[in-house]
């Protein structure tokens, strides 16, 4: 890995507006709601710097005061923004989620359409001082599902780390609900047309347990994520039929949710070696394979970018045992991000090595 330390994230963020607790939108408006920010690529970046690595994140916003407002909350977790575009173009995104419970899923609602950073073409960008002093770039699917420009944007940013020397990772992240500016084209074949020109750049893969499927059309054997049944020993298949399609790809890592319900969960992941053709699992109880088992979730959204922040942080920062330990770091900060409000982890070091240790019964920390 390079010895330089910053991780740069690039996509988008938004406004998140949520009811309180379990409310249903129609109990909740007209009244009040929660505003945060959130995004999957400034999820990444916020957990990383709370972690205790160096984060950068870019984008595109608008010039006025709730954009002010976003960077001050990025920077107030020691976010870098010093390379995020202040733009005369476009808007801030929003989206709403009402946080789902038991046998109700919870839903999201977005409303981004028009956005500074799906508006803003990709020389807008200064790639090359932006990498200059960086090691790592994360990208996502979600940025390139939201206009062709956003698109053409998160490649630029891939082909240019890449030829500076960085490792580039990408979680696929398939939101059928974006993929749209091709009127003739379907989501999903667009999303795979788009993500396989941006992948040949792309080192580090990660995905959830279907999105290898959606944006690939790689399955894993008879699994069945929306009856919460997994074929968790196809997964290293999947893994190895995605490097074999991409040369260049050293590692690819899968979350596995077994969803039981909306509030309750179990959680673990696989990385998969391509160099060795070796995968490991976590997390591990007494050296055997055994999921974390989330009940009373609080709120599963931007769960899967904590599991990104905490593999890359594994992985570049050192100081761990290999990738079966980086593995089991990135699914216990994922694990804790579900009983934390917002999309943003919380979550500390010592808070996921005291969970990786066995710490997980709740008990009051005095």
């Amino acid at each position: 890995m390079s010895e330089k330390r910053r991780i740069v994230a690039f996509g988008e963020i938004m406004g998140r507006f949520a009811p309180d607790q379990f409310l249903r939108f129609s109990q909740s408006c007209p009244g009040s709601l929660d505003l945060t920010f959130a995004g999957a690529e400034a999820n990444v970046a916020a957990s990383i710097s709370l972690l205790g690595g160096q984060a950068e994140f870019v984008t595109a916003l608008p010039k006025h005061a709730i954009a002010d407002a976003c960077l001050r909350t990025l920077r107030g977790l020691n976010v870098e923004t010093r390379h995020v575009l202040r733009t005369d173009v476009g808007r801030l995104g929003l989206y709403f989620v009402e946080t789902g419970a038991n046998q109700r899923p919870s839903n999201v609602i977005y409303d981004r359409d028009g956005s500074s950073v799906a508006l803003t073409p990709a020389d807008a960008y200064p790639w090359e001082q932006i990498f200059s002093d960086a090691g790592w770039l994360h990208v996502t699917g979600i940025t390139p599902a939201l206009s062709r420009l956003a698109a053409e944007a998160a490649l630029a940013a891939a082909r240019q780390a890449k030829e500076q020397g960085l490792t580039v990772s990408c979680d696929l992240n398939f939101r059928k609900k974006l993929w749209r500016w091709d009127d003739s084209t379907e989501p999903r074949e667009l999303a795979e047309q788009t993500m396989r020109g941006i992948l040949p750049f792309v080192d580090v893969v990660i995905a959830n347990e279907e999105d290898a499927s959606d944006v690939l059309g790689i399955r894993a054997g008879d699994s069945d994520v929306h009856a919460g049944r997994l074929a968790i020993d196809r997964y290293p298949e999947v893994a190895a039929a995605i490097s074999r399609q991409f040369a260049n790809i050293r590692k690819v890592a899968i979350t596995l949710r077994e969803s039981i319900s909306a509030s309750h969960n179990n959680w673990s992941a696989m990385l998969f070696d391509v160099k060795s053709q070796a995968a490991c699992f976590a997390p591990l109880k007494e050296g055997q394979y055994e999921p974390y088992e989330i009940r009373n979730i609080v709120d599963r959204v931007g769960g899967g970018d904590a599991f990104a922040a905490g593999l890359i942080f594994a992985l570049h920062a050192g100081g761990f045992a290999g990738d079966e330990e980086a593995l089991r770091f990135a699914v216990a900060a994922s694990c804790l991000a579900h009983s934390i409000k917002g999309d943003f982890n919380y979550s500390t070091r010592t808070e996921v090595e005291a969970l990786m240790r066995g710490s997980g019964s709740g008990r009051v920390v005095r």
